[in-house]
């Protein structure tokens, strides 16, 4: 088996694992919950088939959806971020997306603060659109979103800190 593909197996099913039996279970102040299980969407090879990509995240946002019970809101979500994810990509990386020549390790702190982020904050509103699913509460929607990203964004950042491992 290609070790590519089995350490991403292996992400896919720990970040699972860590979202539904750790980070669903948490709840600052009353409604700040983070989705670090969008980091295998993240840090998803570049130089992948589109499609299975796109379809692995639908399956990723499904498995999550039905830990949750939150309806499809997880899986739309997913969908939506891995299919734009090129083009944050390439604004987030330039040239080196282009060549496909990215490696997340060894990019700058600044490149990855900003494609996270982003990426994050645009899964966030769409979650949290479809999980409230009232456009006259606009502002509860962006505010859940601000909140749960920016604790998503702190956390992911933290994982893949710790578990990235710079080449020597």
């Amino acid at each position: 088996m290609n070790s590519i593909l089995f350490s991403n197996m292996v992400r896919f099913i720990m970040l699972i694992l860590l979202q539904v039996f750790i980070c669903n279970q948490m709840n600052f102040l009353g409604n700040i919950n983070p989705y670090i299980y969008i980091l295998f969407i993240l840090l998803y090879p570049i130089s992948t088939n589109r499609f299975s990509f796109i379809f692995i995240s639908f399956c990723l946002g499904l498995i999550i959806d039905i830990f949750l019970d939150s309806g499809g809101a997880h899986a739309a979500a997913s969908v939506s971020i891995a299919y734009i994810r090129p083009l944050f990509l390439k604004f987030s990386f330039g040239a080196a997306y282009e060549y496909q020549a990215i490696k997340f390790k060894d990019s700058e702190f600044l490149q990855r603060i900003v494609y996270f982020a982003l990426l994050i904050l645009i899964h966030h509103l769409i979650l949290f659109a479809f999980v409230i699913f009232d456009a006259s509460k606009i502002n509860l929607i962006i505010s859940r979103a601000l909140s749960s990203g920016v604790f998503t964004l702190f956390l992911t950042l933290i994982l893949h800190s710790l578990f990235s491992q710079k080449e020597k």
